[in-house]
Parts: structure tokens; sequence; C-alpha cells
């Protein structure tokens, strides 16, 4: 009989359930962010192989802001090229096209990179290691309640989770933690514990798309085996993934009646990777690939495409990644969804728990992203319906064109890629000077741009100061500042930022309302003439962070057309940039009000 251990008890700001993606996203983001956070994992060890291996641009953008994205491109590989195979008169399969992998331009990655799900947890695991944060795990939660008395109060941890800790000496033991949190997020994939024990139900449907999955090193003479491929065959459809260290990943339609038993379930014990390579060759024929010596991984899904109905309950207990979405791995969403959805909610913890923001904040998670999960969803169903239809062919005339799949695949490029992601009007995303700057989409992540430092002309990247730091960018483009009436209007700007009434003088230093807002002034004034310490001091905390738009010194960085390619004119403007890269509001310089409104709604200066 096991021994009882009397049980500990502890308090947190934030309880994170699940060590997966979403779940190590989020807690090393909130560490990051200065927030005490707890993580534990019901697993005994993390993820060695397989699973989610694909990583879109819009996710490698936020490694970058972060300081991860050396270790990821130096460990994974870089998919530029997407091919397309269909079949041939002389039967077999031909290919049909090569095309960019990543079909928006508007970034410095544009490629999909791919890497194993545990060595892009360790990149994250390794990070927060060196902030004193660890995976408790095995951990199982046993109960999880709130207390609805105390959800309003700012100060109390009203939910209390009892935690099974199985990490000890002896079979016999059981460590038991209660753990009380003001938050807890429930990312513990999708057979969620956190969403079950919530009620919290999944909306959807399973479709009778069957799949096959097998990670290998392969020996093969089919010539495109280095790039993304998307194969139709009057065999089935594959898709073949190139990967880490000369491996591939094989993704194979398969028969259902192989593999499904009587209540619509996958029995792997009626398949195996054998089986999945048997099926592959068919596809690829006059190709061939011979059996390896070796499995790296291999599974056997249905593709189910479900959204959880909510995704927080009381703004206390939240869910995120595969507890709220599932849908088809093909499109390569499944580990950057799970992963940006921690990103958008990590932010707004942070700014609640300082006492910065209202908490009527984090109403905006589910608002934003449950609508890009039905975005997904719907895309997905379009997708699927496509890659695992029977491909044209003289005797398939209503089969799937290769052109049909191809402008399906080039449409949905900006969402895939994360680029084209667009939040909706709410407490946190305002349009109502979207003329201002016409190609600066609000409610989408902020483009790159070439830019020069304006002290010494190094050049430097919008994005290189888009660092995930828990603070708001206030971008003040201040057109060409060596125009005396545009540079008045900048010191015009710059005395109603500080005057009685604006929401930046309700701060108690100018300190203090930098460590929520980071600004930088970006001239349209010559390199040649501008003095960076003749802007207004409040507008820059270094001289590192007055910007130019010119050309480098040797012609060969920068455009000089930010201003132009941003749709900005000579009067300037005011970017508000979410601590997520996020398009929040435009202003006019003399719009120091429209800011102030846009902030006070769910900010409180401190």
């Amino acid at each position: 009989m096991p021994i009882a251990v009397a049980a500990k008890e502890s308090k947190v700001d934030v309880l994170v359930i699940g060590a997966g993606p979403a779940g190590l996203m989020s807690a090393f983001a909130l560490a990051r962010a200065g927030i005490n956070v707890q993580i534990v994992d019901q697993r005994s060890k993390k993820v060695a192989a397989g699973q989610a291996d694909g990583i879109q641009p819009r996710t490698t953008e936020v490694f970058k802001s972060y300081g991860l994205s050396d270790r990821l491109l130096k460990e994974g590989t870089q998919l530029h090229v997407a091919a397309f195979y269909n079949p041939s008169k002389s039967g077999g399969i031909e290919l049909t096209d090569r095309v960019p992998d990543v079909t928006a331009t508007d970034t410095n990655f544009p490629f999909e990179v791919t890497l194993h799900q545990g060595a892009i947890e360790d990149i994250f695991l390794d990070n927060m290691r060196d902030m004193g944060v660890e995976v408790s795990r095995p951990v199982i939660p046993t109960s999880l309640e709130v207390t609805e008395a105390l959800v309003d109060d700012f100060d109390a941890y009203p939910v209390r989770v009892v935690l099974e800790h199985e990490d000890t000496e002896t079979e016999d033991e059981r460590r038991t933690e209660i753990v009380y949190a003001k938050y807890v997020l429930g990312a513990d994939g999708a057979h969620s514990w956190v969403r079950k024990h919530m009620g919290i139900a999944m909306q959807g449907e399973q479709t009778e798309y069957v799949w096959g999955v097998v990670d290998l090193l392969p020996d093969t003479d089919f010539p495109d085996v280095r790039n993304k491929c998307a194969i139709h065959s009057n065999n089935g459809s594959c898709m073949i993934i190139p990967r880490e260290d000369d491996k591939i990943r094989l993704y194979i339609q398969l028969d259902g009646k192989d593999v499904i038993d009587a209540t619509g379930r996958v029995d792997k014990s009626k398949a195996g990777p054998e089986m999945i390579l048997d099926v592959a060759r068919k596809t690829l024929h006059p190709f061939t690939i011979k059996t390896p010596e070796s499995y790296d991984w291999w599974t056997i899904y249905v593709i189910g495409q479900r959204v959880a109905e909510r995704y927080t309950v009381h703004n206390r207990v939240f869910i995120a990644g595969d507890a709220c979405h599932t849908h088809s791995p093909k499109a390569g969403q499944g580990m950057n969804a799970s992963m940006q959805d921690s990103y958008n909610l990590a932010w707004k913890l942070a700014h609640v728990l300082k006492g910065i923001a209202h908490p009527t904040l984090l109403q905006t998670y589910e608002l934003e992203r449950r609508q890009y999960a039905q975005d997904l969803i719907d895309f997905d169903k379009k997708f699927s319906k496509l890659f695992s239809g029977k491909p044209y062919s003289e005797l398939n005339l209503d089969g799937v064109s290769h052109v049909e799949f191809l402008k399906a695949f080039q449409t949905f490029g900006g969402f895939t890629s994360g680029l084209g992601v667009q939040y909706t009007d709410s407490m946190i995303i305002d349009s109502k000077h979207q003329n201002l700057a016409q190609n600066i989409f609000i409610g989408r992540r902020l483009p790159p741009r070439p830019l020069l430092r304006a002290a010494d002309c190094r050049p430097i990247d919008l994005h290189d100061l888009l660092v995930s730091d828990a603070r708001f960018k206030l971008l003040v483009f201040t057109g060409d500042t060596h125009d005396p009436a545009q540079m008045a209007r900048v010191r015009e700007f710059a005395k109603q930022f500080s005057a009685s009434g604006s929401f930046f003088a309700e701060f108690s230093s100018p300190d203090s309302m930098r460590k929520v807002f980071d600004i930088v002034p970006i001239s349209s004034e010559k390199k040649e003439t501008i003095m960076y310490n003749a802007l207004p001091r409040i507008l820059w905390s270094h001289w590192s962070k007055v910007l130019v738009d010119d050309i480098d010194m040797r012609g060969v960085t920068g455009s000089g057309k930010v201003y132009e390619s941003l749709g900005i004119n000579a009067a300037g403007a005011v970017i508000v940039v979410r601590p997520d890269g996020y398009v929040a509001a435009i202003a006019p310089l003399d719009g120091v009000s429209h800011i102030t409104s846009y902030f006070t709604t769910f900010m409180k200066a401190c």
C-alpha cells in the first residue's frame, strides 16, 4: 500500500500543465517577462523523436525576437522549394512543377524550418534552465478547483490544483503537492485533462481520411527527396518533408479499412512502419525507396478537425495548443499554432500580473486565438480535401488537378506562413487611422524593413527592435526632421506626449514609463544631415534607438524607401506595436489624445 506523504503547499502566479511546445513557450515567455511560473508534465521524459517538426516563418520571427533563432537555424533544415508530382501517362508519377515553398515574401525568413519536436523543446528547456525554471516530471494533476468568490480579487490565488509527484525513490511513495495559483494554463495536448476537468467541449468532426507517418533515413532514387513534395498518384497521396541529419518524413494516405477497428478508432496493431513504407512505394512508382535499417518514429492518425467551445474559465484557467484545436498536420500548422497561442497569452498575463493592465485584457486571448483556430479549421478542411482527393487523370476527369492544388497552395500561403494572420478590432486592436500607413495592416504583425541607425549609419532591421521584452513599441515616424516645420511638429508631439492629460505622463517617472514602452523615432531625413540628438529626448532612450530611412554608406543595405513601402506620407505617423509584434493602432503626430484613449481602455500607469 502506498505510503502517505504530507502534502506540500505552494503559491505561484502561473501554473502550466503540459510541457510540449505550447507549455514550454508559455513558461519560457512568462519567465523571461519576470513572472513566477511553475510547469509540470505527466511524462517521465521529454519527446526524443518524431511528433511535430515544422516551423513556419512567423514562428521563426518569434524565435528571433527572443534570441533563439540562431540555434533553430543551425540545427534545423531549411525548406525553400515545394515540388509537385502527379500521375504520368506512362504510369507512376512525374514531376509537374517546382515553386517556392513559402509564397509570402515580406519576411526575413522566406522558408520553413524542420527540426524534430524534442530538439525544439530543448531550445526552450535550456534557456528556461538559465532562468531557474525546470519542468517537474512525472507529475499528474488529480484535482483543479476555482473559488469563484475570489476570481475578481487581484491579490488572490483562486485556483487550487492537486498534483501527484511520481518521481519518488520507491514505487510505494507518492508525493502530493497542493498549488494555489493565480492562473493555470492547460497545455496538455489533444486529450487535455485540464479541458475535460473544466467541462470544456470540443466542437467539430472526424474526417474519413487516414494517414500514416514515418521518419527514416532514405535510400532512394527519388530526385526531390531534399525538397518538400506534394505527390498525387493513382495509388494515393504522399507528402515528403526533409528533416535534420539527412532524414525525411513521409506522410502516406492509407486505406481506412486496413487500420480502423469496429469502433472507428485507429488500431496500431494492424499496421506498422513497414506497411506505411510499402504503401509509399506504390505511390512513388517508378521511383524506389529501400527499407531502412531502422525507423526513427511512426504513427497513424485519422484527421480530426475540432475547436474548443471556449478557451477559458473565469479568465483564470486557460487552455492552449492541441488542448483547444486539432487538425491535419500536413499544412505545417500544429506546433506553430500551439506556440502562437502561448505567445499571445503570455504577454497579456504578464501585464495583468504586473498590475499595468486590467484583467479584462485577458478576454482578448480567446477572442483572437479562437477565431484564428476556426479559420485554421476552415483552411484545413479545404486543403485536406484537395490533398486526400483523387488526382485528375484521363480516367478521373473530376479529380484534383495540379492547377487547382497549386492555386490553393499559393492562395493560402499567407495563412500557412503565419504572416497573414489578422486580428479583428477589439480593446487592443484599433483600425481607425489605417489610412495613415496604408501598407501596414492594423491587426497583423509588423513587417521587417531595412533602416539605418542615425548616430553611426549602421544597418539595422525594423524587426531587430521588436524584441520580445513584454513592452509595447511606439514607432514614431517623424517625417523629414531636416525641415524646420516638420521638426516643430515633432517637438509638439513630444510636448503633448509628456503633458498633463497624456497617459504617458501618469507614470511615476520616465524610467517607469520606459519599462512598459519602447519609443523609437524613425526619420526620413538624409543620413548626411541628421543629428540624432536633435530629436526630443523623451522620444529615445539610447543613441542606438534613433533610426533613419536611408541607404548605408556603401549603397548596399537599406532602401531609403521604407516610408513609401509602408504607405506613410511626409506628415509622419505613430505606429503602436503590441508586445507580440502585432500592429495595434496608428495615430497622426498630433494624435496623442487618440493614443491615450487607446491605452486607457485596458492599461494602468504605474
